[in-house]
């Protein structure tokens, strides 16, 4: 028999404790998603692995938002996060500052995500693209890999939130 777990048993540490905590060497970048719950839930799903940092790029809903809030259930308080006008000004200073940008999309000569092993002492940027058009092409053209979720039904794609929780749990488990 499995008897849940009450949060206070989960052994969870504060929100400060959390901004003063060892970050995985990853960070993430919204490029245009625009809704509210897509990106509250990749704030949350951030906070879970431990990102460096969360960047909204575009039109993305930036916190204080209701949607944001709904979703994030106040992973925007623990989670670093900037707000970029372009998603390409963010990438540039990702790049400049010695991150290897990821851009997750379907793409020709991509990575399939289960060949994907982060190298170790390297920090990785995962570019995760808009509900309807993904990852911007100009975007996909600075990205150092391409990786692509493999996929086995119809659907072309995988609502973005999904993809983030994906990526971060194959990014950081057992590396840190």
């Amino acid at each position: 028999m499995f008897r849940k777990l009450y949060n206070d048993e989960l052994g969870r540490i504060s929100v400060d404790e959390y901004k003063s905590a060892e970050k995985a060497p990853v960070a993430v970048v919204l490029d245009n998603v625009r809704s509210g719950h897509n990106v509250g839930s990749a704030l949350r799903s951030s906070d879970a692995f431990r990102v460096a940092k969360v960047w909204l790029c575009g039109i993305c809903a930036v916190p204080p938002s209701q949607e944001v809030h709904k979703t994030a259930l106040g992973a925007e308080f623990s989670v670093e996060w900037e707000h970029c006008a372009s998603t390409l000004e963010a990438v540039r200073r990702l790049k400049a500052d010695g991150w290897t940008l990821v851009g997750v999309e379907q793409a020709e000569h991509s990575t399939m995500l289960q060949d994907f092993t982060p190298e170790d002492g390297r920090r990785y940027a995962f570019v995760f693209g808009n509900e309807v058009s993904g990852v911007a092409q100009e975007v996909m053209d600075l990205c150092d890999i391409a990786l692509e979720i493999p996929q086995q039904g119809t659907k072309h794609s995988l609502n973005v939130s999904v993809s983030v929780g994906i990526v971060l749990w194959e990014a950081v488990r057992g590396r840190f």
